[in-house]
């Protein structure tokens, strides 16, 4: 299994990096976890536009949704002819929320170049990977993934507050992308994580290694990781950065 960060921006997309977006891939499948604001455009820097074979969207803020309105336009319009229809996997109410956001009349909306699959919690299969998923903690419908392939573990907490589950949906994971919104006496309840946190829930997840990502841009990365090394977490920790490629 392959996973490539496209986009880690928290909230808004900032100078380096645009929002939420990750490919993962194994047996030529390939799957974005996320598609936020942004994204689509630095995708394609690491992949072929075309290529994506399902997409999973965590929750419905546009930094992990958005860009499927721009993808629509992609594969709608594709000058090589006619696409298939790819699964997009998401809360309920995605294909209506994502009509909307282009405004589109909702039937078809975006219908007609995606099947959209409302999230099942799992564990069930999605190309040759395992997913399970868990409702987090968040202002609206959100959710974490744990997805499993030849014996590896990716773990990606989606955005949350500080929750038991993530702990759960990370054990023992290869790696573990998890959020680091804020430092610590910043964070509001259940609406995201401080990098103390973020090592914390990976430390009793036992996670061999630890990626903070959703890194808001008025933030300073490096103040981020110092937090997160200072959360006892003994494992690798690294800072989510455009490109990073991690073989698992």
């Amino acid at each position: 299994m392959r996973v490539t960060v496209i986009g880690c921006s928290g909230s808004y997309p900032g100078p380096e990096s645009p929002a939420s977006s990750y490919l993962v891939q194994a047996d030529g499948f390939s799957l974005l976890l996320d598609l936020g604001s942004g994204a689509l455009g630095t995708l394609q820097r690491f992949h072929p536009l075309y290529d994506i074979d399902a997409v999973c969207i965590s929750h419905l803020h546009a930094d992990h949704c958005l860009d499927l309105c721009g993808y629509w336009v992609a594969r709608t319009y594709c000058p090589h002819g006619p696409l298939p229809r790819i699964p997009v996997h998401g809360p309920a109410g995605t294909a209506l929320h994502m009509a909307r956001a282009y405004d589109l009349d909702p039937e078809p909306g975006m219908t007609g170049t995606f099947e959209f699959r409302e999230l099942e919690r799992g564990p069930y299969e999605i190309g040759p990977f395992r997913v399970t998923t868990a409702l987090m903690p968040h202002p609206i419908e959100a959710y974490s993934f744990r997805i499993e392939h030849a014996g590896k573990v990716l773990a990606y907490s989606g955005d949350t507050g500080v929750c038991d589950t993530l702990v759960d949906m990370a054990r023992d994971a290869d790696l573990f992308l998890c959020e680091a919104s804020f430092l610590d006496g910043d964070n509001p309840d259940d609406l995201h994580l401080s990098a103390r946190e973020a090592g914390d829930h990976a430390a009793r997840a036992g996670a061999a290694r630890l990626v903070l990502t959703h890194l808001v841009p008025w933030n300073d990365n490096e103040a981020t990781l110092k937090e997160a090394k200072g959360s006892g977490y003994e494992g690798e920790i690294d800072l989510a950065r455009v490109g990073a490629v991690y073989d698992l």
